[in-house]
């Protein structure tokens, strides 16, 4: 029900990023089924974010839309120009995905007076601390994004949910915490 209302909610380009700022805010709840009334709590999620990132969102919306039309371009241009244009495009592209599933990771855990500034900061650190499970949770994103490209009903089924599980499973609480030398067993 969350991935539908979330559907919905993206349906405008101002309020794409907002919504999947909401439902990576209710989902640990949703996993855990802790608290009842999702959908209430959900909605209050994306007035939340909505204030707070809507012109962040919409950046994201632009910044991406260019970014593909600049992979779609140089992909099908010929001559020497092309392999250095791909060569600078493609990890720029890797990192922007790591750096947006690094936001969702911490969003969950962002204090209700969080600004974008800080959020961008934490999930600065986050990905260089964890920058291996972070290229792999894009690499499962890329591979999620090619399977909805040859099945396009994927799309509705997973649009905010795959990103949103992904960054769930980066930053899990068991996951967080580094053991000291006193927990760790040989």
């Amino acid at each position: 029900m969350l991935q539908l209302a979330s559907l919905v909610l993206s349906v405008g380009i101002v309020t794409t990023f907002p919504a999947a700022f909401a439902l990576q805010r209710v989902l640990p709840d949703a996993i855990s089924q802790d608290r009842p009334q999702l959908m209430r709590r959900y909605l209050r999620e994306f007035v939340w974010a909505f204030k707070r990132f809507w012109l962040a969102g919409l950046g994201l919306y632009v910044g991406g839309a260019m970014l593909a039309f600049g992979l779609a371009f140089w992909a099908f241009t010929d001559g020497p120009v092309r392999i250095f244009a791909l060569a600078v495009l493609i990890p720029l592209t890797g990192m922007i995905l790591g750096l947006y599933l690094s936001g969702l990771a911490v969003l969950a855990d962002a204090e209700e007076d969080a600004t974008f500034k800080s959020v961008f900061r934490q999930a600065n650190l986050f990905l260089l601390r964890r920058s291996l499970a972070v290229a792999g949770a894009v690499v499962g994103l890329l591979t999620w994004f090619a399977l909805a490209s040859q099945l396009p009903t994927l799309l509705v089924i997973g649009s905010g949910l795959v990103p949103a599980l992904l960054a769930y499973w980066l930053g899990a609480p068991g996951r967080r915490t580094k053991k000291d030398s006193t927990e760790v067993s040989i």
